[in-house]
């Protein structure tokens, strides 16, 4: 197959998840078939190692672009512009006329037999009505992630902002959802999810998958009593999470374990947040290189997510490591795991405490459901498995588009 695949926001360096997902299926698809990635990149990327990374592809497009962020002077055009248009601000940022003209050039010139777009941002620059199969990669429900973070707000202004955007959001959701050839969601949850808010769309699901051999113990001590959270904190699910974290949960196990410690590790950590960690004498990282020497040296691995949509991929990596989880249902949505057997789950703030701290105070159930989660992952969550999948979709679609041969006629004896 030639495959277009589209993904705002830059692919390297591999430090989301959506970046991790991306990759690692485009590098196992690029060794059967020939690929094109249009993306972009902005502060913080690096175009010429995403075209080292991705050396088995035909071409690696990728575009400069910075994306309008709060605090931006650019920021208040694009709202008051989405505001007056059917598009959400979080779509309308993400629309740019540079790679529509790229997508439009490669598929006029017949460079695709389909196109991915990789997530519902890369889906407002692909043109609706064309020749070939688009699929939508839905990592997350996106309104869904907008929904629940309404739902948290306490101000009523940005719970009046965030009331609408999380509606033009599920509304651009059910329209692309409904106008592609194939969308593919990270779990079955959010299949499910999908075909309610669009009944007569073809939706499949894909498992999240994780890099086993990357992501592995090597016997690195623990550190007494510490905690751990790793992901992008300049999304706002994580941010939430660690701020309702510093907030109501780590004091809760501070009163049954004084010298515990939480350790953030991950890119742009907003003002507010490292505030608040250091009135609270919690380690925030911001950009490294690489996360594992943190998860490695935590004794529980901690999720305490309150919004958010998709698979989280950061568990999986975790338990990849054979470290304990604790997790919100919300944290852990459409994975296959059991609690009390590959995790422990837990929503409210005290039940979230106390399971984090019986694991403190007892190493042996901790090394079990390590143990327990690295087998799981090692025997059904590759990303050549994933990749698979992903693939057989993409031909099915490939092959519902091929027109059928025209038999010949032949004189009846």
């Amino acid at each position: 197959m030639r495959i277009l695949w589209v993904k705002m926001g830059g692919l390297w360096p591999m430090n989301t998840g959506g970046r991790v997902r991306s990759l690692h299926i485009i590098s196992e698809l690029a060794r059967r078939h020939r690929i094109t990635v249009v993306t972009t990149h902005g502060l913080g990327d690096d175009p010429d190692g995403l075209a080292r990374v991705l050396s088995a592809c035909d071409r690696v497009i990728s575009l400069p672009y910075t994306v309008p962020k709060r605090g931006d002077r650019s920021f208040p055009i694009a709202v008051a512009r989405s505001w007056l248009s059917p598009y959400p601000v979080d779509l309308w940022k993400w629309r740019i006329g540079a790679v529509r003209d790229q997508i439009a050039d490669l598929i006029r010139d017949n460079r695709a037999d389909v196109c991915v777009t990789d997530f519902l941002f890369a889906a407002v620059n692909v043109p609706r009505r064309t020749d070939v199969p688009i699929v939508l990669f839905e990592h997350n429900v996106e309104y869904l992630i907008w929904r629940r973070l309404c739902a948290l707000e306490r101000s009523p202004l940005r719970r009046a902002v965030l009331e609408l955007e999380w509606r033009k959001v599920r509304s651009r959701e059910r329209a692309a959802c409904a106008s592609v050839d194939l969308t593919i969601t990270v779990s079955a949850a959010d299949r499910l999810c999908l075909l309610e808010l669009a009944p007569h769309a073809r939706i499949s699901a894909i498992p999240t998958g994780v890099d086993t051999s990357y992501f592995a113990p090597n016997g690195t001590r623990e550190r007494p009593n510490r905690l751990v959270f790793t992901g992008s904190m300049d999304w706002h699910p994580n941010e939430d999470a660690m701020l309702h974290c510093i907030d109501t949960i780590l004091p809760r196990i501070r009163r049954q374990v004084p010298d515990a410690s939480l350790a953030i590790v991950g890119r742009r950590p907003t003002d507010r947040l490292r505030s608040a960690a250091e009135r609270a004498g919690v380690l925030v990282t911001g950009t490294v290189d690489d996360v594992r020497p943190f998860v490695r040296e935590a004794s529980v691995y901690i999720v305490p997510l309150r919004a958010g949509g998709g698979t989280r991929l950061k568990i999986f990596e975790a338990l990849a490591m054979a470290k304990p989880v604790v997790s919100t249902t919300v944290g852990a949505e459409g994975l296959a795991l059991g609690s009390g057997r590959e995790y422990i789950a837990a929503d409210d703030p005290q039940s979230f405490a106390d399971a984090v701290v019986s694991l403190l105070r007892d190493p042996a159930r901790r090394a079990a459901l390590g143990r327990a989660g690295r087998r799981l992952v090692e025997h059904r969550y590759g990303w050549s498995q994933v990749a698979a999948e992903f693939e057989a979709h993409c031909e099915s679609v490939v092959a519902a588009a091929e027109p059928l041969p025209v038999k010949p006629l032949h004189a009846v004896a």
